[in-house]
């Protein structure tokens, strides 16, 4: 496997792809046409040398990620809202536009994820302490506690997966999710990018962020066996700050995974892998040709196989190709 630096993400029938400060992203309409729109995103890391040092970017890309990613969901929810838009506006919503203008929609967006973010940090790191809590009566070791707490996070976690893995919607978003791993693993695994590669690939991949999300909660295990609080008042505050810092070590070792070939990091992996089993679906051709024009739109992969997979496609190969016919 080589690095190629694409990251993405699933839409609402389609996917956003980003390298570097580009992203594009392709979602194909009710009609069945793909539409492709690229722009660029300077992230925070970027912006701010301090943001990009090690154990601190985590927590600053995790951002980039919520804000990029609510940007674009929103604009691939757009292309399946006109029939909405032909409604008029109730009496609060043009009050809102009045009074707001242009920064309702920036209003709106940040909101959300202020209340997402509200909601993740109740839902899995207060609730499992509380419920395990439930047990300090039964068990007095603190590290038998810390592990309690951990399997209850995680069981929480693939419970809510399975949940909302019956919707029809978020059926079809876990599969988009897969064509968006398949794609990129297909790049990264020295194959030219079409369908029947793209097909063929795995559709679960290193840097996933469902990975992510298992390494936050077993990190936490280990920070929890260590700081050891007597009030419960002290254990959600210390829940809530130690995310940072738990998020920033998790992203170090992500981001180790998803460079590295060694046998350790593939076993390090191996458990956040076999979690997007929950989160990534089998996609067809149609959602392969999805992921296939976002990547397109935003990265010259014909270089990168030159360049990377020199054995298989020298210098020259895909002009040769293009030259023959």
């Amino acid at each position: 496997m080589k690095y190629s630096g694409i990251g993405g993400q699933a839409l609402i029938e389609g996917i956003m792809m980003k390298c570097k400060d580009d992203y594009a992203i392709a979602v194909r309409k009710p009609d069945g046409e793909i539409v492709v729109e690229k722009d660029t995103y300077v992230s925070l890391t970027e912006k701010m040398k301090l943001f990009s040092l090690p154990f601190i970017r985590g927590v600053f890309n995790f951002a980039d990620s919520m804000i990029l990613g609510m940007k674009t969901l929103t604009r691939s929810a757009e292309f399946f809202g006109d029939e909405e838009e032909d409604e008029e506006p109730g009496k609060i919503e043009k009050w809102l536009i009045d009074k707001f203008g242009e920064r309702l929609e920036d209003m709106i967006m940040s909101a959300v994820m202020v209340l997402s973010v509200v909601m993740a940090i109740g839902i899995f790191m207060i609730l499992p302490m509380l419920i395990s809590n439930i047990f300090r009566m039964f068990i007095e070791s603190d590290t038998i506690m810390a592990v309690l707490e951990g399997c209850i996070r995680i069981g929480i976690f693939v419970t809510y997966i399975k949940l909302i893995s019956r919707m029809e919607d978020i059926k079809r978003t876990f599969m988009y999710h897969g064509s968006e791993h398949k794609c990129i693993n297909c790049l990264e695994h020295g194959l030219e990018l079409n369908v029947e590669n793209v097909m063929k690939s795995s559709k679960e991949h290193k840097r996933c962020g469902t990975s992510f999300l298992l390494i936050v909660m077993m990190i936490s295990i280990l920070f929890f066996m260590v700081v050891r609080v007597d009030t419960i008042w002290l254990k959600m505050l210390s829940r809530i700050l130690l995310i940072p810092v738990i998020a920033g070590i998790s992203y170090e070792v992500l981001r180790l995974a998803g460079r590295s070939n060694s046998k350790i990091m593939d076993i390090i992996s191996k458990p956040g892998m076999m979690m997007q089993g929950l989160t990534t679906l089998e996609p067809d051709e149609k959602m392969a040709e999805v992921a296939i024009a976002a990547v397109e739109a935003i990265f010259d992969w014909r270089a990168y196989l030159e360049e990377n997979f020199p054995e298989k496609y020298p210098k020259g190969y895909f002009a040769n190709v293009e030259a023959e016919k």
